[in-house]
């Protein structure tokens, strides 16, 4: 039990602080804004990220791993739900504000990928069907929702947005979904090393989709490119790693759930670092939302082992 609860730990550590890496994306976005165009902010943070991912995997002799994801046809759907998750995530941050856009990132993170790993999985169902862990959910949402009150609003998303709103959660959700699944055959730091890349690839291509264009990809002033590399980095690869990490010490329901710190972070980052005005009611959700965490974190009836997610689904 020792080591289980010291595995519990050290997945609860590594969490948060990928939470925190996760909340400064939406500084870099509103930093680099508008020196550098949307079509750039979406392609060179997956470049970089896939670049500290590509040198890892091959560092670790996952070369043949690495290059047999690519015939892999799930890789393909990985890819999608991964460029639609960070498509929405950056509309979100531009319609909704860098807060809301977190809180769509938390309800994802600490409600849909639950609910689906549940239905996915038959071994994590007793954890969602626990009072402490049905509390401790609700008041993650309830602290979470309140720490962007007296802000912005998800009320006030012009009509446009809504198309967002839906899709942040739903993809963030099936993404970690799907590579936690993929993880189970191939080693973890080639399954995200092999999204990445697909992911700036594709991206790139579709850049004419987005504001900038190509013509954005090759406009970015020196201080702003510096900025996205350093987003590539600590969001793209630090961030993942230490995520896929906390998941393969304890399963995939402990770690999303310590994503309510996303929004406390981004609340906090905000306040200091652009300027924000930090609500009253946003500095009482903090501690609802922390106090939810360590309920649902109690709530599970047993520790979740990473095999138990290697089960088929239904089982």
């Amino acid at each position: 039990m020792a080591a289980a609860r010291g595995g519990r730990a050290v997945a609860v550590a590594l969490s948060i602080f990928a939470a925190f890496l996760w909340a400064t994306y939406y500084i870099f976005v509103l930093r680099v804004t508008p020196a550098a165009s949307p079509s750039a902010i979406l392609v060179y943070p997956f470049v970089f990220g896939g670049i500290g991912y590509v040198i890892w995997a091959l560092s670790r002799g996952e070369a043949r791993a690495f290059a047999g994801l690519w015939r892999d046809p799930a890789s393909y759907g990985r890819l999608g739900v991964l460029v639609g998750f960070q498509v929405g995530v950056l509309a979100a941050t531009y319609l909704t504000g860098p807060v809301d856009a977190a809180l769509l990132s938390l309800i994802g993170d600490v409600v849909v990928t639950p609910i689906v790993v549940a239905t996915v999985f038959a071994a994590h169902r007793e954890h969602i069907g626990t009072p402490l862990f049905a509390a401790g959910l609700i008041l993650s949402l309830a602290g979470g929702s309140l720490a962007i009150a007296g802000g912005q609003r998800l009320e006030s998303v012009p009509p446009i947005g809504w198309l967002v709103v839906p899709c942040v959660p739903i993809f963030a959700a099936f993404f970690f979904l799907l590579t936690a699944r993929a993880n189970e055959k191939a080693p973890a730091s080639s399954v995200v090393a092999q999204s990445m890349v697909a992911a700036a690839i594709a991206l790139a291509l579709a850049a004419p989709l987005f504001p900038g264009g190509w013509d954005g990809l090759f406009r970015v002033p020196p201080v702003a490119l510096l900025l996205l590399v350093v987003c590539g980095v600590t969001n793209f690869f630090l961030a993942d790693a230490i995520y896929f990490e906390a998941i393969a010490q304890v399963g995939l329901v402990i770690p999303p759930m310590l994503m309510t710190g996303i929004p406390v972070f981004t609340l906090i980052l905000s306040a200091t670092l652009l300027g924000i005005h930090l609500p009253l009611l946003g500095v009482v959700g903090i501690p609802i939302a922390v106090v939810g965490a360590l309920l649902a974190l109690r709530g599970g009836a047993r520790p979740v082992t990473p095999g138990d997610g290697a089960q088929a689904p239904g089982v």
